[in-house]
């Protein structure tokens, strides 16, 4: 059974912004959730990730190649988790995954962090 699924990708040209969507089904919450990206031929990379505390304060952690332009955040009570897309580069064309860890993660960036993982959605940005 599929834990998390992702949404939203698709084809937009070079400029446009996309939202992802990623729902998390799992019965125990997901203290980090996070996104990461892999361009064909290149490895997985880190986009952004999104922390909670027990006392639900946030916080997000971005690549370089996000900041200013991606946003992450996420809906406790859906379980679900966002990341927005502005001013999209043709450099951002990749397959987009969704990641949740049932802890706290330190170093979000940190791929082997993470216990789930999704299937995956394709962003293509045309120039």
């Amino acid at each position: 059974q599929v834990r998390l699924v992702e949404s939203g990708g698709g084809l937009v040209q070079a400029g446009g912004s996309l939202r992802l969507s990623c729902a998390d089904s799992g019965r125990t919450f997901s203290y980090t959730m996070g996104w990461f990206r892999q361009a064909p031929g290149k490895e997985r990379d880190f986009v952004a990730g999104i922390r909670v505390s027990r006392w639900s304060v946030a916080t997000t952690n971005y690549a370089d190649a996000a900041k200013g332009r991606f946003t992450i955040s996420r809906d406790n009570a859906k379980n679900t988790v966002y990341l927005q897309m502005n001013s999209l580069k043709p450099e951002d064309t990749a397959v987009y995954y969704c990641a949740a860890a049932s802890r706290g993660i330190a170093t979000m960036p940190n791929a082997n962090e993470y216990d789930y993982w999704g299937q995956g959605t394709q962003v293509t940005v045309s120039s």
